[in-house]
């Protein structure tokens, strides 16, 4: 997105949020506090900014691009250190700016984990910054420590919910509280198998379709679904692109808030994605049929 499209988008968004929150009571008692140069519009603009550009280095990113070519964009730019210092004071507007972004369900969704990593496992005894927060945990490509990313999705790549837990927290914990929103069909891998878990999801309107482990019976399955179920591999696409475009995990974090500034921020710059990863080849009217 261009940057004066993603500034004008994200600070009609602030603006519209501050006036919904003017009577919180959190607002009502704020304490008085030295007002930044940059505002919120422009500290939101600067961190998605940084996952849709090619730079791997949040500081290099400032230093060298932001500082140097866009001080026309931003005239009151604060440095580094003060700007890193800002960012957790709109983690609450990225989380909201993040759910306005989600898509609309479409009736088929599909849904996996990925781990976060915030250190690798022989230094997580020796890891501060997330000491008794993250935990250890294992998942296909062996340990590690950090936290895990739980995402739905729709066939067309766009996001539907989004929630982060303990490495060591179960797939199929986070999902009732995810499927709020979504209504149809939601197709998952052998980790969401659960006769618990698909009854109470039927109750609410939503048909989990997953495959089956190699000492299970067969069981029986539309042709469409079991056609949709091999293209799962969908979600798996858009968990690569949030890692190696989006840049949402690495093991530089100083502070848990901007831990999750950061994570907010990919995900963000890949809603705000022109083009996504989505289902090709498939009859429309198939889809329409599920």
């Amino acid at each position: 997105m261009d940057l004066t499209l993603l500034f004008c988008d994200v600070d009609d968004f602030v603006n519209q949020y501050k006036k919904e929150s003017m009577n919180r009571l959190e607002n009502r008692f704020k304490k008085y506090h030295r007002n930044p140069k940059l505002s919120e519009s422009e500290i939101m603009t600067i961190c998605i900014l940084f996952h849709q550009s090619s730079y791997r280095n949040f500081k290099a990113f400032y230093l060298e691009y932001v500082i140097r070519q866009l001080s026309s964009f931003f005239p009151n730019l604060v440095s580094y250190n003060r700007f890193v210092e800002l960012k957790p004071s709109v983690m609450a507007m990225l989380a909201a700016y993040l759910t306005s972004k989600f898509d609309k369900p479409t009736g088929i969704s599909f849904i996996d984990s990925t781990p976060i990593q915030v250190c690798k496992p022989k230094r997580m005894s020796r890891n501060k910054t997330f000491k008794g927060i993250a935990k250890k945990g294992k998942s296909t490509i062996g340990w590690f420590f950090g936290f895990k990313l739980h995402l739905i999705i729709n066939e067309q790549g766009g996001l539907l919910s989004v929630k982060v837990t303990t490495a060591n927290t179960d797939d199929r914990t986070p999902v009732p509280e995810m499927i709020k929103n979504i209504v149809g069909k939601l197709f998952g891998d052998k980790g969401y198998l659960s006769k618990k878990l698909s009854a109470s999801l039927l109750e609410q309107g939503v048909y989990l379709i997953t495959g089956i482990k190699k000492n299970m019976k067969n069981k029986l399955i539309d042709l469409k679904d079991k056609i949709l179920l091999r293209k799962r591999s969908i979600i798996e696409t858009v968990n690569d692109q949030l890692k190696n475009i989006s840049q949402i995990e690495h093991s530089r974090h100083r502070s848990v808030h901007n831990f999750i500034v950061n994570l907010l921020s990919g995900l963000i710059a890949y809603a705000l994605q022109p083009k996504k990863p989505r289902i090709t080849g498939i009859n429309d009217k198939l889809l329409a049929q599920c």
